[in-house]
Order: structure tokens, then C-alpha cells, then sequence
């Protein structure tokens, strides 16, 4: 990529979108290409072929997903896969179909077996059986990875999958239904504060371990790849066609009680912490191998806890109306 490059950025907006889309442009990317849901509804397959063919992006960033925590995961299974499914299709496809120089696809660590090896390396995907929870999210992630496998082997695509931890960060979505943990906690924390609540009732053990990144970092190592790492290079280095896709880590993990103690701490709030442990916990841990693409010379540079606190000035900032 150079600096005059047509780069589409799919789901500019979320989390992974926003922070993509701030990380190119503090390095001087100046033609990037933004669409809206309404400008653009990548599941819907038409408009999505019309779009490639008059814009004709050289490079794609595929960061547009439904996503969310254990309970929406689990309760929206249908939509979850069918969306997924729709938006991965239509962009991958028509990337290849408008020669499109390089594409970057975001999955998620939950494509990983529920009862993976810690830390998970890249060839422990579809070893096992999945977490069942997030099963349709998983399937629909794994299947964008290997849709981009069979472009780059059977038409010489340059398509790259990353596979990224748990992601925070500015932009978040810390609705108490959909979020994933750690916004969820920064909201309910925050809110018990507010109201003087004399307790936060958080689901499940508290036991599980998760590991944290935040976006910026992540964006920074999807930049980094995009600039530097081709599907060729992933051959030559694992000696393997498949799983040449790259995980992306923090490289140590918390549990979600000191991940609830730590936020607890930042936000200020002397309440009690109750866990309902007839809620699920999910898998017990998720901790990526991300030696490979430490290899490749990129490690993130934001420590937690430096990270939730400016989640935490973002979310006051921007999310608080009281």
C-alpha cells in the first residue's frame, strides 16, 4: 500500500472499523473509502457488486460484523451465522471478482476449539469440538478464514485472515445485553456508581481467564501486516498451505474477577461484587499464541490497564448523559 492507495475500510464505524480507520490516517493514508450501513449493506449482494465495480478499492480491510457477548451470541444464533455468512460472501467474492491487491479479513479467537492447548497456536483450528455457545459466530469467522485460504489457492488471491483476542477500545458498544466483557463492566461499574448501588451482580464463576487488547494496537498489527506481509510469505514461513492465518494478542491473560477488581478500581466504585454462578462461564480460557506474528517484528505496546482507563474517559465523555 502507499499513501494514495484506495483502501476500503468494511464497518468503519465499530470498534475494529474506528480504530483502522484512525490508525491509517495518523500514518498518512489519504484515499480511504467509508460507507455506511445505510450507504452500503454488505449482506445484500447486489449492491455490494455494484459498489466494487464503480469504486474498484485496491486494498480491503473486512472488519464489518455482528458481534456481541455470551448472552447475544447464544439467544441470536440465526443471526449471527446468517450475517456473518452474508457479509463475508459478498465482500471476499467480489474482492476477487475486481482484482482487488490484497484484502485483510478480522476473525476472532472463538474459531479456536472449546478445549484448545494453552496458548492456542494457529494449527489448533477445528481440532476439537467449539464452545456451543458461540457456535454460529465461530462457524461463520472460520469459514470467512477458509473462504480466503481457497481464493489464494486457487486464483493466486492475496487474501490474509487475523484471528484477534478480545478486543476493547473507544467506539466500544456497551449496551448491557449485546457487549462483550469488559465494556459490560466498565458500564455496570460505572452506572452502580452513579446510582449508589451497594452491590454489581456480574454472570458466572468470575473464574475464566480472557485475554485483552486494545484496538489500537490491533489496527496498529493489521496496518503492519497489510504493509508488509503477503500470503506467499505465510507459506514459506509455516511450510503449510493452511492455517497461514495470523493470531493477534495482548500475550498474557486476566480472570474476569481481577479483569472486574481492576475496572472496579479505575472507575472508583466501594461496592460489593456478587457472581451468579448459575449463569454460563464459557470457556475457561483463550490465551493466543501470537509468537508468529512477534516474529514477524510487531508487539503491542498498551498495558491493560492504561488502556481501560482511557476506555473509561472515552465512554464518560461520550456515553454518559447524566
Amino acid at each position: 500500500m502507499d499513501h494514495a492507495s484506495k483502501i476500503f475500510i468494511a464497518g468503519h464505524l465499530g470498534l475494529v472499523g474506528s480504530a483502522l480507520t484512525k490508525t491509517l490516517q495518523d500514518k498518512g493514508y489519504q484515499n480511504l473509502i467509508t460507507k455506511t450501513h445505510a450507504q452500503l449493506d454488505l449482506s445484500d449482494g447486489a449492491r455490494v457488486e455494484e459498489f466494487f465495480k464503480e469504486q474498484a478499492p485496491e486494498y480491503v480491510f473486512l472488519s464489518a460484523a455482528k458481534v456481541g457477548g455470551i448472552y447475544a451470541n447464544n439467544t441470536y444464533r440465526a443471526d449471527f451465522i446468517y450475517q456473518n455468512l452474508a457479509i463475508q460472501n459478498n465482500v471476499i467474492y467480489n474482492a476477487y471478482r475486481y482484482g482487488v491487491k490484497k484484502l485483510l479479513f478480522l476473525g476472532s479467537s472463538c474459531i479456536y476449539p472449546k478445549n484448545a492447548p494453552q496458548p492456542i497456536k494457529e494449527s489448533y483450528l477445528l481440532t476439537s469440538e467449539l464452545e456451543y455457545t458461540n457456535e454460529p459466530y465461530a462457524i461463520a469467522k472460520i469459514a470467512g478464514l477458509k473462504m480466503c485460504e481457497a481464493f489464494n489457492l486457487q486464483y493466486g488471491c492475496n487474501f490474509i485472515a487475523v484471528m484477534p483476542t478480545n478486543l476493547y477500545g473507544q467506539n466500544d458498544n456497551f449496551d448491557p445485553e449485546t457487549s462483550h466483557v469488559l465494556p459490560a463492566l466498565i458500564a455496570k461499574f460505572h452506572q452502580a456508581k452513579l446510582s449508589g448501588s451497594p452491590s454489581v451482580l456480574l454472570w458466572g464463576s468470575g473464574e475464566p481467564r480472557r485475554e485483552f487488547l486494545y484496538s489500537l494496537d490491533m489496527a496498529e498489527a493489521c496496518v503492519y501486516i497489510m504493509e508488509n506481509i503477503d500470503f506467499k510469505d505465510l507459506i514459506i514461513s509455516t511450510q503449510e498451505i493452511k492455517n497461514t492465518h495470523i493470531n493477534i494478542g495482548y500475550g498474557s491473560d486476566i480472570s474476569i474477577k481481577e479483569l472486574a477488581l481492576l475496572i472496579q478500581d479505575i472507575i472508583g466504585y466501594d461496592g460489593e461484587i456478587v457472581f451468579d454462578t448459575s449463569k454460563p462461564d464459557g470457556t475457561y480460557q483463550k490465551l493466543l499464541d501470537s509468537s508468529k506474528l512477534n516474529a514477524m517484528g510487531f508487539k503491542p505496546k498498551t498495558t491493560l490497564k492504561e488502556g481501560i482507563k482511557k476506555v473509561y474517559d472515552w465512554y464518560i465523555k461520550n456515553n454518559e448523559k447524566k
